[in-house]
C-alpha cells in the first residue's frame, strides 16, 4: 500500500511524479523511488522548510533553559531519595544515566550558553612610529571595579597602577568578563592619559579614582595603547581550592573589591594565569561572569611554607601532638610535645603502646606528606561510566566508626557492596577456605609483590604479613560491583591513583563534648583493646580528636567528601547518598584521570 502524499511538500511530490515518468526498472531508481516517499525523509524536509522560513524572517531561536544537565542531576537526585517499582520508573532511570544522553545534553547547554563564539586575532600594528597613537574608549559606568594599589572603586572591572619606571597611570590589569574587558578596547599596559577630559599627568591612582568616583553615567578614557599586550584568551583550567580565601582579610591584594572569595573544595575556572602573583577566576556554574581575584599557586605555597616556618610546631592552626615515629609503635607521652628539628609530620600521642591488628604501609613517609603545600589541584569531569563504578574509600581516625559504617553499608547491599578479601602470610586453619576469609599465600611470595607495589597497604601481626592488594579492588571494580575500603590514611597514597580513581570520604568525629555524650548513650564499645570490651576512656577520646585533625591536616587535599559521625544513622543515610551520587552523576576528579 503506498504511503498517503497528503501533506507531503509540492517540490518533493513532483520530484516523485518526475520519477515515476521514467520508463526505467533499474535498481538506483526503484532506490530513489523507495527514498523519497519514506516518512523520515519528508520529516527532514519539514524540519528544513520551518528553518529556513523562520531564518527568512529574521526569527532567532532561543533555548528554553540552559542548564538541562543540571536539572537533570537534580532529577537524579530525587530518585535515589525514593524507589518505584514499576518498568517505566527503571527505564528512565537507565536512560538518565546513560554517558550518551548527558554528553547530550552537556553539548546542549553549551550550545545554550554560547559556550562556541571563536576569539578574534589581535588587531595587527599599523601605527607611524613616528606618531604616538591614542584611543579614545566611552564605556557605561557600572558596579565593577577599578582600583589601585591602595584602594578601589566599582566603576569598569579594571584596575590601574602606578608604572614604576616612567611614573605615568597604566591598566595594571582588565578583569575577564567585565565591561572594560567586553568592550575588547582596554588592555594591561595601556596609559591612561584622560578620563572624562581630565589629564591624569602627576596624578596618583587615587586621585584617579577620586575623578571616576564623582563621574555619573558613562565615562571616557583617552588611552595610549600598548601593542602586542592585548587581551589574552580565557583559559579553560578548572582546579578544586584545597584552603579557604577571603580577600577581605588579604592585605596584600591590589583591590579588595576585585577579589575572589571561595572556600575549601569549590571549583574555580581559572580564566587568566598572565600574573604570576594574581590569577582571575570565577567559581564554576556562577552567573556573574566578571572574574575575580585570587592569589596565584606559587603565591599561596609561599604563603603556606612561610607560615609553617614561622610556627612549625602547629597543625594548620593547631598545637602539634608529637614527634613522628615508626609504623608500628605508637606515642607515649600524655602531652603534646615538640617535633623534630626538621618539622616533620606529627603523630598522635597515646597514654601506653596498646598490640592491635591493623594494616598500613609500613614505609609511613610522613616526611613527604609534611612537605605537601595543597593549593589548587586541576580537575575536570568524570562522567559514570557503566559496569565501572569507583571505589568507595572510608578513611578516619581509630575509633571514630568508619568500619561500623563500611560494615553498615555493605549490609544494606551485600550483592552490590563488597570489601576485598585481605591477603595474609599465616599457616591457613583447618576451618578456612582460601579466598574466603583471607587469601593466603607464602610470605615470601607476599614480601615480593609488595616490593613490586602490588599492594595498597600492608602491616605485620604477630609474625605474619596481612596487607590489601591493588588487584583485588580491580577485579570487585570491574565485575560492576562497588568496592568499600577503610584502610589506615597512610594507604591514600597508594590508592588516589588514575588506575583505581577512588571516591574518598573523610570520617569526621563531632566536637569532643558531642562525641562522649553519643558514644556513651549507645554503650560503644573501645575499639583501642582488642583483648575486653570496655567504654571508651576520656584519653580515648582525645586521641580520636587529636588524630582526626593530624590526618584533615596531612590529607584533607585528598578527601572528596566529609561525614561527621554523630549519629550513625545519619552518618549511613549520608554515605548512601554518596555512593548514589558516585554511581550516577559527573564529578570533579584530577585532571590526570581524564586524560
Amino acid at each position: 500500500m503506498e504511503t498517503s502524499t497528503e501533506n507531503w511538500d509540492p517540490a518533493l511530490t513532483r520530484l516523485l511524479s518526475s520519477l515515476k515518468e521514467v520508463q526505467s526498472n533499474g535498481e538506483d531508481v526503484a532506490f530513489l523511488n523507495e527514498l523519497l516517499q519514506s516518512k523520515q525523509l519528508h520529516a527532514l524536509v519539514q524540519v528544513h522548510n520551518k528553518i529556513v522560513a523562520a531564518q527568512c524572517k529574521d526569527d532567532k531561536f532561543y533555548p528554553l533553559l540552559s542548564n538541562a544537565m543540571q536539572v537533570t542531576l537534580e532529577v537524579l537526585e530525587m530518585f535515589g531519595e525514593v524507589v518505584i517499582a514499576s518498568k517505566e520508573y527503571q527505564e528512565l532511570l537507565s536512560l538518565l544515566q546513560k554517558p550518551h544522553f548527558q554528553a547530550i545534553l552537556c553539548t546542549h547547554d553549551a550550545v545554550a550558553q554560547k559556550d562556541y563564539y571563536p576569539h578574534l586575532p589581535d588587531i595587527p600594528q599599523d601605527a607611524d612610529e613616528e606618531e604616538e597613537t591614542v584611543k579614545i574608549v566611552q564605556l557605561v559606568k557600572s558596579d565593577e571595579p577599578l582600583g589601585g594599589a591602595q584602594s578601589a572603586e566599582p566603576i569598569v572591572g579594571a584596575t590601574i597602577k602606578t608604572d614604576e619606571e616612567t611614573g605615568k597611570i597604566v591598566i595594571a590589569r582588565v578583569m575577564h568578563g567585565g565591561a572594560a574587558d567586553r568592550s575588547g578596547l582596554i588592555h594591561a599596559g595601556d596609559e591612561v592619559i584622560e578620563v572624562n577630559g581630565i589629564s591624569v599627568e602627576n596624578k596618583t591612582p587615587a586621585d584617579v579614582l577620586t575623578i571616576l568616583q564623582n563621574s555619573e553615567g558613562t565615562i571616557t578614557f583617552k588611552l595610549v595603547p600598548s601593542f602586542g599586550k592585548g587581551g589574552s584568551r580565557e583559559s579553560k583550567v578548572r582546579v578544586r581550592a584545597l584552603f579557604n580565601y577571603n580577600p577581605a582579610e588579604d592585605p596584600y591584594i591590589p583591590c579588595k573589591e576585585a577579589g575572589l572569595s571561595f572556600k575549601k573544595g569549590d571549583i574555580l575556572h581559572i580564566v587568566s594565569q598572565d600574573d604570576a602573583y594574581w590569577w582571575q577566576a570565577r567559581r564554576e556554574g556562577d552567573r556573574i561572569m566578571r572574574a575575580g581575584l585570587i592569589p596565584s599557586r606559587a603565591l599561596q605555597e609561599g604563603r603556606i611554607l612561610h607560615d609553617r616556618q614561622t610556627d612549625p610546631q602547629t597543625l594548620d592552626g593547631k598545637p602539634a601532638l608529637c614527634s613522628p615515629s615508626t609504623a608500628n609503635t605508637d606515642c607515649a607521652p600524655k602531652t603534646p610535645c615538640s617535633p623534630t628539628p626538621n618539622a616533620t609530620a606529627l603523630l598522635p600521642c597515646k597514654s601506653t603502646p596498646k598490640v592491635k591488628k591493623i594494616i598500613y604501609d609500613i614505609k609511613e613517609n610522613d616526611d613527604f606528606d609534611r612537605e605537601m603545600v595543597p593549593t589548587y589541584e586541576e580537575v575536570a569531569r568524570l562522567y559514570p561510566r557503566p559496569g565501572f563504578v569507583r571505589p568507595i574509600v572510608l578513611v578516619g581516625a581509630p575509633g571514630v566508626g568508619r568500619n561500623e559504617l563500611r560494615r553498615r553499608l555493605i549490609a544494606t547491599d551485600p550483592e552490590k557492596y563488597v570489601t576485598p578479601v585481605p591477603y595474609t602470610s599465616r599457616a591457613q586453619k583447618p576451618s578456612e577456605q582460601s579466598g574466603k576469609e583471607y587469601v593466603f599465600v607464602t610470605r615470601e611470595k607476599m614480601e615480593q609483590d609488595i616490593s613490586d607495589g602490588k599492594f595498597i597497604e600492608h602491616g605485620e601481626y604477630k609474625g605474619n604479613l596481612y596487607g590489601t592488594s591493588a588487584e583485588s579492588v580491580e577485579t570487585i571494580v570491574n565485575t560492576g560491583r562497588v568496592c568499600v575500603l577503610s584502610p589506615h590514611w597512610q594507604a591514600l597514597k597508594m590508592l588516589r591513583t588514575p588506575r583505581l580513581r577512588p571516591y574518598i570520604v573523610f570520617i569526621k568525629p563531632p566536637p569532643l563534648e558531642k562525641l562522649v555524650d553519643t558514644r556513651t548513650a549507645a554503650n560503644a564499645r573501645s575499639t583501642f583493646d582488642k583483648e575486653s570490651s570496655r567504654a571508651f576512656t576520656e584519653e580515648e577520646f582525645n586521641d580520636i580528636i587529636r588524630s582526626s585533625n593530624r590526618i584533615n591536616f596531612l590529607y584533607g587535599y585528598m578527601f572528596d567528601e566529609e561525614i561527621v559521625n554523630e549519629d550513625l544513622a545519619r552518618a549511613l543515610t549520608q554515605l548512601l547518598k554518596m555512593a548514589w551520587k558516585v554511581q550516577s552523576e559527573p564529578l570533579w576528579v584530577p585532571a590526570s584521570w581524564v586524560q
